[in-house]
């Protein structure tokens, strides 16, 4: 049998005890399926004195810098859970692989905005740079289109990549509470942080999603090129009508080549009753990929958590035991293609939009006028009555038009007198 794969894990939080316990409650198993064993001989965490829970071996080394740790000589994989896209955790990555170390990160931020130089870094030392944990926790997305999908070109890929989110959206619906009511309550219940921007705000999502396009079109990874917007303006009203036009709302991620370029966004979206992705509940994450071979391919299942993270990040580790060592990005980094932004401007859709107006003669007339004067052409309405001299709702669904049409009709409802509050626009996905 081969000598151990000796690993040195950076980063000892929830993912990183996650490991540990995963590779010592499994390490026959994983023996087996490897045909060698897996073998922990270096850590480094900010405190040596937190408990944990499993116990270090004696013959493990203890690293307070990350950094010696990645470059230390009994390490021959560096699976690095610190997080964050700049400083430590880009020194670890990048000091293993100037020594020669493989790396396997959950690292999706440090992916979105480094991944392209950091594959080509990889490459050029000959050494594996694996990111399973990054997307969709414990669901094997990357490995399934990068190699299970690899015969297809991809009509579209998105998905579920953000469990605080679908979990808020899911309470709303569930009890008829307004956001930051169940936002309060998530993050009370450990499902939200004390900082929830960069979950609702829909950042987490479009640095997974950034890494799903790259993989499915061959493109460098360009998270700039995302057009983001979080789920704060969702109320309980719009879940409400969602449900009577046959919708449920939804945080995706959506990827696509266009004429124009890759079209990737992150938004609410009303997305179709019965469609797979409209009945994942909770804190649970999903991705559907369509092939235009294989169809479409729906992978749901956990997207976060100590083992289902640790569960992706020893796949890729096992991987790296087998000697099966592919390019980070499924092409080598000299043949991604830097492809033109799709502008946002130019997305063709229906979308909901909900206003809310003073109940007076001629209002119905002004939204109508304006809608007409830009071409974009209703397919329903719903007006419901409230107290005298309050404002009243009124919901319209647009048939197809393009996003910029879209956006001078909302700069003119939100200009008129009778518009008393920012109008609400919500995206409808046809899935």
């Amino acid at each position: 049998m081969s000598n151990p794969l000796r690993l040195g894990i950076a980063g000892l939080g929830t993912v990183g005890a996650g490991v540990l316990c995963l590779l010592e409650e499994q390490q026959e198993l994983l023996r087996q399926r490897c045909g060698r064993a897996l073998q922990v001989t270096a850590v480094s965490a900010r405190d040596r004195t937190k408990k944990r829970a499993v116990d270090l071996a004696p013959s493990v080394t203890w690293y307070d810098d990350a950094r010696t740790l990645a470059k230390a000589a009994d390490v021959d994989v560096v699976v690095e859970l610190i997080g964050g896209a700049e400083g430590i955790a880009r020194q670890v990555v990048e000091t293993a692989l100037d020594a020669g170390k493989h790396v396997v990160t959950a690292n999706k931020a440090l992916l979105a905005l480094h991944g392209s130089a950091l594959a080509a870094h990889a490459e050029k030392t000959d050494r594996a740079l694996c990111y399973e944990a990054a997307v969709g926790g414990g669901i094997p997305v990357i490995k399934a289109i990068r190699e299970g999908l690899a015969a297809n070109r991809f009509v579209r890929v998105y998905g579920i990549l953000n469990g605080t989110c679908n979990y808020i959206l899911t309470k709303m619906e569930n009890t008829g509470a307004d956001f930051g009511d169940v936002l309060s309550e998530a993050q009370d219940l450990g499902y939200a942080e004390a900082d929830p921007s960069f979950d609702v705000d829909g950042i987490d999502t479009a640095h997974k999603l950034t890494i799903l396009a790259s993989l499915a079109y061959g493109t460098h990874v360009d998270f700039p090129g995302v057009y983001i917007e979080g789920i704060r303006h969702v109320g309980a009203l719009d879940i409400q009508f969602a449900r009577e036009f046959g919708y449920r709302i939804k945080l995706l991620g959506l990827a696509r080549r266009t004429a124009h370029g890759i079209e990737q966004r992150v938004h609410p979206c009303m997305a179709p009753l019965g469609s797979p992705i409209a009945e994942v509940g909770g804190v649970t994450n999903a991705v559907v990929a369509v092939g235009n071979y294989a169809g479409q391919s729906v992978f749901e299942g956990p997207g976060a958590g100590a083992g289902p993270t640790a569960s992706a990040v020893i796949a890729d580790i096992v991987d790296i035991a087998r000697n099966q060592i592919l390019p980070p990005f499924a092409a080598p980094s000299s043949q991604l293609e830097r492809a033109p932004v799709s502008p946002m401007e130019l997305h063709q859709g229906a979308y909901y939009v909900r206003l809310t107006v003073l109940d007076q003669p001629g209002v119905m007339a002004g939204i109508t006028a304006i809608m007409a004067e830009h071409g974009v052409s209703i397919d329903s309405i719903i007006q419901r009555a409230r107290a005298p001299g309050a404002g009243v709702p009124v919901v319209l669904i647009t048939h197809d038009t393009q996003e910029a049409h879209m956006n001078r009709v909302l700069a003119q409802l939100t200009a008129l007198k009778h518009v008393i509050e920012p109008p609400v626009r919500i995206r409808i996905e046809k899935l």
